[in-house]
């Protein structure tokens, strides 16, 4: 059974709708998460909102969100004000746009979401514009709003579901063009030659372990000693020695054929 969607609504194109359901794909819900306690009584610590001015505590009913207009004076904004300016409905994703899937830079990607249909009556319009969409090499845009904030979104089909991704916008993206215009544009065909080898050496199929986090096992290690009033074994970061740490390579030729010729030997090691 697929997981319960977080979020539900209806996917609309044109005169077609179908309700839908949308869940993150990505949780951190089994990272380590730390409380801050009073070290003294075990407590846990909780944050408060002081006046910067007076120092008095601020109720949850006295706090207000607003906008600096200039130094130390704020235009104050109502919830129902910022409601009021948010999308006409918050629960239909219109594709208003395709667009080829093969045009929308990854810089644009911000987070995936799985969307699915949330009622059977609906699958076949799901269907219909999932198959549509791959067919042609487009990709829908749309916008959304998600935890109280619109969002260009992007739907991608993926399987037999959507992949529906947030999308940045365009005033919060860095284009790459300023940081790499002085970076040489040429290589030296040998020298590439030479890496393409240390690439394949190098090369494995995919695995979901190539990205795990190490500091989360070790964390699981040190809290395990902990329960058991043990001091857990020191972890000391690798060390380069000073001699051998690197320093400015004249002959990438020669540093590159020492490499491939270390992991070569590694290699045959490995497969005894």
């Amino acid at each position: 059974m697929a997981p319960r969607g977080l979020w539900k609504g209806y996917l609309k194109l044109s005169l077609v709708t179908c309700p839908v359901a949308l869940a993150p794909a990505t949780s951190g819900a089994e990272r380590i998460r730390f409380h801050t306690l009073n070290r003294v009584t075990g407590n846990r610590v909780e944050g408060i909102y002081v006046d910067s001015e007076t120092g008095e505590t601020v109720g949850s009913d006295d706090q207000a969100r607003g906008y600096e207009r200039e130094a130390g004076r704020h235009i104050i904004l109502e919830d129902d004000e910022l409601d009021a300016v948010a999308l006409d409905s918050n629960r239909t994703i219109d594709i208003a746009t395709f667009v080829p899937a093969d045009t929308v830079e990854w810089i644009w990607y911000d987070t995936p979401h799985f969307l699915i249909p949330d009622d059977p009556v609906g699958e076949e319009a799901f269907a219909v514009i999932r198959e549509a969409m791959r067919a042609a090499g487009k990709v829908g845009l749309s916008r959304v709003v998600l935890h109280r904030r619109e969002r260009p979104v992007m739907l991608e089909p993926r399987g037999r579901g959507i992949v529906l991704w947030t999308l940045h916008y365009a005033d919060e993206l860095r284009r790459p063009e300023g940081y790499f215009e002085d970076i040489e544009e040429k290589a030296d065909r040998d020298l590439v030659g030479l890496v393409g080898k240390l690439i394949d050496t190098r090369t494995q199929d995919w695995d979901a372990a190539l990205v795990r986090d190490p500091l989360q096992a070790n964390l699981k290690q040190l809290i395990a000693a902990k329960k058991k009033k043990k001091r857990p074994a020191k972890r000391r970061a690798a060390r380069v020695e000073e001699d051998d740490a690197p320093t400015n390579v004249v002959n990438i030729m020669d540093a590159l054929k020492k490499s491939l010729a270390a992991e070569r030997g590694g290699a045959s090691g490995r497969r005894r």
